[in-house]
């Protein structure tokens, strides 16, 4: 069998019913290859060697699909407080009542088919009083409860058991009863509620808690004891309140409004989750069913909002759950946006770039030194189910090592963040190279159309102009038809959306580890396109907190996993990614500059020419031949030359070797305060 016709065979093509099999075969294949480059959102099946040399197709890889589920926190006063114990029926009756309205809604709201609707998850510190509350209704209603506490479990329900007595403090701590009925009572409900909830124990500082809690008990008029342990506990409440406000959509308070300072309480927590973009379901327990919506601080003090008895109630909630799972307010908008995730989703993912968009990386290669600038640019991405056992097997490994490490998250951010990461990246290399690929090709196509459109002239064809002159049409025929396709496609737009979200999934692992996420308020707003920030945030809540008892081995398992997995590998991406792009910035300068020095040396060549032509130096009508040379010359130079600097100042080399180079610092500076915190005896660690 000749070679062109293996190669046929090789290429898998179809029939095409052309004269010359072969030459349809290439025909084929090359506008395969085009319609590859300029393609992203086409089915993709890989293919592999199967029985006696034939071909197995199995079916593409896609992520999990999305799981939509809404997160409610609830802080609130202890069951001791005046205004809580005087009005408790009450309060939980309207904590009832506005979860039935939180769960209607979020069954009421028009989801995707694609989409699963998930149970809510409701986070609670489990403190008595509106805490358990809130978790006995949500069990009701089949929620799933998530826990932060601030201290380890054991220690959490000594000190939230509030005991008086040191011996009884020591056999909470012992694992034993109290002796006293109220206190025993206390801390087997927090018992109860820890038995049924998924924790996340911040638990690192327990034993110099737990020291500074019995000291102020065995030392009752020891004022200073008493303060050392308050401060210390409000900070520890204050960091599990963080971690709930970043982990929730809406935040349910049962609070007096007087008081937002002290640390941990109520208010606290209610003031910052304003300040942090999540909207208060606010219910005061001097009238707990006229409760308000509060969306801002500076609303705290109005006492203006529709209250649930002006019948705003259901609508203000629902408008809520809308905000919380969907990226838009406004219907229309928000199904488009979803569209265009689900499609995100669904979309191909090929296992390398195509070789017509390398248009922009192969002016890398060529100015950007390193040597080979001719070598193979082909990128192979990383297929989405290998990604743990590949590029990120050591952050695979490190999940897999943490003390405690909790099976569930470690599926889950395999499955979910890494996946969504290795496709996103696949699909946002692809179409950078072909918006950038395909830019870089139109300079380059329009210079060549000009030249070659007065290249008759030196060659002596004026008959044949008609042909030049097609030629230079078919050229920008071309450029117009690049251009068409990448607006038609998208090709920009897609490119910066799908880079986002694989940039977001990129860090998100090493945050999920330590719950820390981003609170619903500090996402960016794009102003067009907000699927990518929805898809993540969605995405990573369904991943949840990790259940497991942050100790100091932990954090220092984690913070060294930082350091090699994340800080280093992407500090020394960005060092030589700043140095490159700077390279390419100058020598594409120095290539244009001296373009257009070329072409003032062939004016005023010219220019010598024709003097020596004036005073009788040159043979006669010799300068006259040459003329339409020096023409082509005079508009060639300027021509490329103004093409290699088109493509530098589109290329934005300078600007984004900038950001490099400032990225690189940050991260260097962020491994210098991670290496001091590792020298430190892990005692010294702390959330």
């Amino acid at each position: 069998m000749p070679w062109c016709w293996r190669r046929c065979a090789a290429l898998d093509l179809p029939a095409i019913p052309f004269h010359n099999p072969c030459k349809a075969a290439w025909r084929g294949a090359l506008a395969r290859s085009f319609h590859n480059w300029t393609s992203g959102h086409e089915p993709f099946a890989a293919r592999t060697a199967g029985p006696a040399g034939g071909r197995v197709t199995r079916a593409p890889d896609h992520v999990p699909p999305l799981a939509l589920r809404l997160h409610v926190g609830v802080t609130g006063h202890r069951a001791g407080n005046p205004a809580y114990a005087a009005n408790a029926p009450a309060i939980e009756a309207a904590l009832g009542a506005i979860f039935d309205l939180l769960h209607l809604a979020v069954a009421a709201l028009p989801l995707p088919p694609a989409a699963a609707r998930e149970a809510t998850r409701l986070y609670t510190l489990l403190v008595d009083g509106a805490d358990q509350a809130a978790a006995r209704a949500a069990a009701r209603l089949g929620w799933e409860l998530v826990a932060p506490l601030p201290f380890g479990r054991v220690l959490n329900t000594a000190i939230n058991a509030a005991p008086r007595d040191p011996a009884d403090a020591r056999a909470i701590l012992a694992g034993s009863c109290a002796h006293d009925p109220a206190v025993a009572a206390r801390a087997a409900a927090i018992e109860a509620a820890a038995a049924g909830a998924q924790l996340f124990e911040l638990a690192e500082r327990d034993d110099q808690i737990a020291g500074l809690f019995l000291a102020a008990l065995e030392a009752p008029d020891d004022a200073l004891a008493a303060r050392r342990f308050a401060a210390e506990a409000a900070h520890r409440a204050a960091l599990a309140g963080k971690v709930l406000i970043e982990q929730c959509d809406v935040l349910l308070a049962v609070w007096d409004g007087v008081s937002t300072a002290e640390p941990g309480g109520a208010g606290w927590t209610v003031a910052s989750a304003l300040d942090k973009g999540a909207p208060v379901i606010w219910i005061d327990p001097a009238a707990p069913g006229d409760w308000r919506v509060i969306e801002s601080r500076e609303a705290l003090g109005t006492r203006h909002e529709p209250r649930a008895g002006d019948g705003a109630g259901a609508a203000q909630v629902a408008k809520l759950v809308g905000r919380a799972l969907l990226p838009e307010e406004d219907a229309a908008t928000a199904a488009a946006q979803v569209a265009l995730a689900l499609q995100f989703q669904r979309s191909a993912w090929r296992p390398r770039s195509s070789r017509f968009a390398h248009a922009y990386r192969r002016v890398e290669a060529l100015f950007g030194g390193g040597g080979r600038p001719w070598r193979s640019l082909v990128q192979r991405y990383e297929e989405p189910a290998r990604i743990a056992s590949g590029s990120a097997r050591s952050l695979a490994a490190l999940l897999a090592a943490l003390p405690g490490a909790d099976a569930r998250f470690y599926e889950a951010v395999r499955e979910v963040a890494l996946r969504n990461l290795a496709r996103a990246d696949g699909i946002s290399a692809r179409l950078s190279g072909a918006y950038r690929g395909g830019m870089t090709i139109n300079f380059i196509l329009s210079a060549f159309a000009i030249v070659g459109g007065v290249l008759y002239l030196p060659l002596g064809m004026a008959d044949a102009k008609w042909a030049f002159a097609l030629f230079e049409f078919a050229l920008l025929s071309l450029i117009i038809a690049i251009t068409l396709m990448g607006q038609k496609r998208g090709w920009h737009a897609r490119w910066f959306q799908t880079r986002r979200v694989a940039e977001y999934f990129r860090h998100s692992p090493l945050m999920l580890l330590i719950g820390a996420a981003r609170a619903p308020g500090l996402w960016p707003r794009a102003t067009k396109g907000s699927w990518p920030e929805w898809y993540v945030r969605q995405s990573l809540r369904a991943i949840g907190l990790p259940r497991t008892r942050v100790t100091g081995d932990y954090l220092r398992t984690a913070l060294a996993g930082l350091v090699e997995t994340h800080i280093v590998p992407q500090r020394d991406y960005h060092r030589a990614k700043a140095g490159r792009l700077h390279r390419v910035h100058h020598n594409l300068d120095r290539v244009s500059e001296a373009m257009f020095a070329a072409a003032v040396l062939s004016v005023l060549t010219y220019l010598v020419l024709a003097g020596a032509d004036r005073a009788g130096a040159l043979p006669a009508g010799w300068l006259e031949g040459q003329a339409k040379l020096f023409t082509v010359l005079g508009v060639m130079f300027p021509t490329f030359g103004a093409a290699i600097a088109g493509i530098r100042y589109f290329g934005d080399f300078e600007r984004f070797a900038a950001i490099s180079q400032v990225t690189a610092e940050k991260l260097t500076g962020i491994e210098s305060r991670a290496a001091r915190l590792l020298d430190a005896p892990t005692a010294a660690l702390s959330y």
